[in-house]
């Protein structure tokens, strides 16, 4: 049973979707730095853990186009390149938690 390029392409993207929304919508800032006095601060910590989270997802983002220009390393790149994705999010989650 062979399964469609498509099927992590769309993973893909909808990870880099959920990056892009919690560091450049403000969705990170709403999840983690909320209602407290030192809020100011809490947003200047999470937007350094989004410059080191932001180092992963340019490597997923390259590693997806790469997946895509050189076929016969289809597999081996789109899975790095979901694994990238999975360790943005997680450091930006994980940095999240200790930000607060």
């Amino acid at each position: 049973m062979r399964i469609s390029p498509v099927i992590p392409t769309v993973a893909s993207l909808l990870l880099a979707a959920l990056w892009g929304l919690s560091v450049f919508a403000g969705w990170g800032l709403e999840a983690f730095c909320t209602d407290e006095e030192s809020s100011a601060a809490c947003a200047k910590r999470l937007d350094t853990v989004s410059t080191v989270s932001g180092l992963f997802a340019v490597l997923a983002a390259c590693l997806t186009v790469g997946a895509w220009l050189f076929p016969l390393r289809f597999w081996a790149l789109m899975g790095g390149a979901v694994l990238s994705w999975l360790a943005a999010a997680g450091v930006l989650f994980f940095g999240g938690m200790l930000a607060q």
